[in-house]
Order: structure tokens, then sequence, then C-alpha cells
């Protein structure tokens, strides 16, 4: 087996990394949705224009909506760069792994984004000098354009949590149409519609014309609202797709993965009644209060969402591949003989009273930072501050079952004990002097619990204990 690949350390303080990544991720998503929903919502108005049938298209387009969509795609593409950027600092495997795979897939995806950024920023220079057929063919190309960059981007994303055929065949096609694909794909096409939607309310609101001919627009552009009647299907389908414990984890398996399951639905669901109920149905006129509220439940459905997807995947980044602390599974069976840190040629950014702190500290950097802080959000000590020293060597070494959705402990015991003289030094207010603990005993008891919880993820490893019992 090939040698663990040490990445320079990165530490945001008292926020954890997933959180950065994913508060990004989440802005991110919301930006380039509205871009793709906007495009198709400009496209449809400046159609209906060419027919003379909205009057009032032609001032919405040449308006602060197109300023809007420019924005929103320019400050989606940058905060897309961010992800790489902070996606590389963070969770370096994943990436390469991503890269590696699917890198001619990726190149497709940024051919696509160049074309809508150039199909974009031209309609926004010279729309005011074309006629409408040449502005419809901009529009049109803009919006296939950013579609298909969502088409390429969502393959990759959806393949992390359901790589289906490819985990045994390594087939790239295997891997990108995924069986979360099609759901995902389909659910994010609605979610930008209707993103558009909202946001062009508001800012009908803002235009200087007459409250009839501001609800004739609103209805207009209510239309799109109307494909959220299949995002109850689409979701079933897509979580009907996860694996197995994922699956769990969204039903009820996890507090705050139901909860955020949950505000994702329930927002989807006030927007798409209000919407199909109100606009539609009743024919309400939609005030701006009313309008940003709506905005502001779809970027909570956007939040929930994403933090579900990503959720998910644990206890892995890449389902089966790589776990949330870049290990794969075959390396945690070497680092249990051989050691995980014993190659880590980065200093630590503080001294300890002892080498063995020194070790426990590289063993929570390595195998706890990405998704705990030693204090902050999420803090180890917080978390495990009610265990006796005896209660941390069981729980940590039986990770997998003491929280499913967390990988197996990687390393032997000494790093075990380690990385628990750690967080008993924490929290004991962090003294300049800290005895080492190397009881052979204790030792030998550390090595009975990793032997007797192995290096399965949980699921499959009460499964294969199930199977033993039955047998």
């Amino acid at each position: 087996m090939d040698a663990f690949t040490f990445y320079p350390p990165r530490d945001f303080g008292p926020l954890m990394k997933g959180l950065v990544i994913g508060g990004m991720g989440i802005f991110h998503v919301f930006l380039a949705q509205f871009a793709i929903g906007g495009g198709i919502l400009m496209t449809y108005l400046e159609w209906l224009h060419g027919r003379d049938e909205c009057d009032d298209a032609r001032p919405f387009l040449d308006g602060f909506f197109r300023l809007l969509v420019l924005v929103s795609f320019v400050a989606g593409a940058v905060t897309g760069v961010g992800m790489w950027l902070t996606s590389i600092q963070v969770g370096p495997r994943t990436i390469g792994r991503m890269v590696q795979h699917f890198h001619w897939i990726w190149a497709i995806e940024w051919t696509f984004f160049a074309v809508e950024v150039a199909a974009g920023y031209t309609y926004y220079r010279y729309a005011n000098r074309l006629g409408h057929k040449h502005r419809l063919r901009l529009l049109a190309t803009y919006s296939v354009a950013s579609w298909f960059s969502l088409f390429w981007i969502n393959g990759i994303l959806s393949w992390q949590l359901t790589p289906g055929r490819w985990v045994e065949t390594g087939n790239v096609w295997a891997g990108f149409f995924n069986p979360g694909f099609w759901p995902s794909l389909l659910f994010r096409t609605v979610a930008a519609m209707a993103i558009a939607a909202l946001v062009s309310m508001v800012v009908i609101n803002a235009m200087d014309v007459s409250r009839e001919r501001k609800l004739a627009l609103i209805r207009t552009v209510g239309r799109l609202l109307v494909p959220m009647v299949t995002m109850p299907v689409l979701a079933v389908w897509y979580v009907a797709t996860m694996p197995e414990d994922s699956r769990s984890w969204v039903m009820g398996g996890s507090v705050a993965m139901n909860l955020f399951f949950g505000i994702a639905a329930g927002a989807s669901l006030l927007v798409a009644a209000y919407a199909l109920l109100g606009i539609m149905y009743r024919r309400l006129y939609i005030n701006g209060a009313t309008a940003l509220m709506l905005v502001a439940l779809a970027f909570g459905a956007t939040a929930g969402g994403e933090f579900v997807r990503e959720g998910a995947r644990k206890p892995f980044t890449i389902r089966k591949v790589l776990y949330s602390n870049s290990i794969t599974p075959a390396e945690v069976s070497h680092m249990r003989e051989h050691g995980s840190v014993v190659d880590d040629p980065y200093p630590l950014e503080r001294s300890y009273p002892n080498p063995q702190l020194e070790v426990g500290a590289k063993v929570y950097r390595l195998q706890c930072s990405v998704c705990h802080t030693m204090d902050g959000v999420n803090g180890v000590t917080h978390l495990t501050g009610s265990w006796s020293r005896t209660q941390a060597r069981l729980n940590l070494a039986q990770l997998q079952q003491t929280k499913p959705f967390m990988p197996p402990f990687a390393g032997p015991a000494s790093e075990l004990e380690a990385l628990v003289q750690l967080l008993a030094w924490h929290q004991a207010g962090e003294p300049d002097t800290w005895p080492e603990s190397r009881d052979p005993a204790v030792l030998r008891e550390i090595d009975g619990y990793l032997e007797e919880a192995g290096t399965d993820p949980s699921t499959e490893a009460q499964r294969a204990v199930s199977l033993k019992e039955k047998q």
C-alpha cells in the first residue's frame, strides 16, 4: 500500500473546518441556482415579449433584474473559487480524488461556464442595442450553458454519496450517472426556477409601474413556481437512492440531520403553498416584504438541503472510498498496526508538557479536526467532558459504534491513549506539567477494545456481527 500523504494543516480557530466549507457552500449554491433560474426566467420573458404577451417584460429585463443576474453569476463564480481554495486546504485528498476521476468532466463544466459568462456579460453590455431575435439567442445560450454547468457538477457531487457501480468498476460514467443523479438534478432545476421567480417579485415591487401591471407581471413570473409541486416526489426519490444508513440519519437517526431536513422540507412547502394557492389560484398581490420573506424561506430551504446532502455521507466524504477525515478504509487497518502520525512532518503550533501529548495533538489534528474543534464549535472537550478516562478509551476505540456517523479510530493503542491524555489535559485547564500514561495493562485493555470494534464502519461491522451470530 502507498504511504499516506500528509498535507499542510489548516486551522480556523473556533470554527470547525466543515462549518467553513458548509457556510460558503450554502451561499455559493444559492447564488449559482439563482443565476441558472434567472437565465431561464429572462429567456422566458423575452420569448413572451416577442409574442406580444407581456408588455412589461422588456422594462423588467432591462432594469435591475438584469444586474442582479450578472452579480449573481459573478458572485457565484467568486464563491466557487472560494470553495475550491477552502476545500483544497481542508480536504485535499477528497478534491484530489474528484479531479483524478472526473478531470474531463470538470473540463467540460468549465467550458460551459465560460460560455455562460461570455453570453451573460454580452447580454448585459449590448442587449439595449440588439433586436428581439438576437436578445433571445443570447439569453437562450446563457440559460443552456448555465443549466449544463449544473448538469456536469451535479453528477460529481451526487457521486460522493451514491457512487453506485463505480465502486466496483471504476467506470467514470457509472460514477457520473449514479443513482442520485437524476432526482438531484431535477430537484436543483426546480429550486433554481423558484429562487429566480421569488427574487424577481422583489424587483417587480421596485418598478415604477401601476399595481395592476405589477400584479400581471408577478403572475407571469409565478409560472416558474408551478414545478414546485414535483418537489415532494423528487425529494422522496432522492432519499430512496441514499444508502440505508445515510437514509436513517435523515429519517430520525440523527437529531441535527432530521432537524435540517425538516427545515428544508417545511420551508419549501410554505413557499410552494403560498405561490400556488396565493399567486396562481387566488391571484393575490405579493408586496416587497412578503417577497423578501419568501426569498428568505428559499434560502433556508437551500441551507437545510445542503446540510443534509453533506451530512448524509458520513462517515464518508466519498462513499466507501474516503472517510470524512481523509483516511481510506484500507489505511485504517494499516494505521492500526503502524501508527497514523509517526510520519507526520508538520510541527505543532504550540508546545506541550510531554511527548505523549504531542502525539495526541497530532492524532487529533489528523483524525478529528476536520469535524471538531478543541473547545469551540463542536468542541471535543465539551463532547467528552463527562467521560471518565476508562470510558473515553472505550468510546474512542469503538468510535464507529459510539457515534455511527464517525469513522473508525485509525491508530494503535498508544496513539489512542495519547489522545485520551490530551483531552484530559485540556479539561484540567492545561497545566504546565502532566504525567505520561504508559501502563501496559491500560494499553492491553485498549487493544482489546480496538480488536472488538474492528476497522469497518458501524453499519457494516454490525451486519457482520449479526451474520456471525445467526450462523
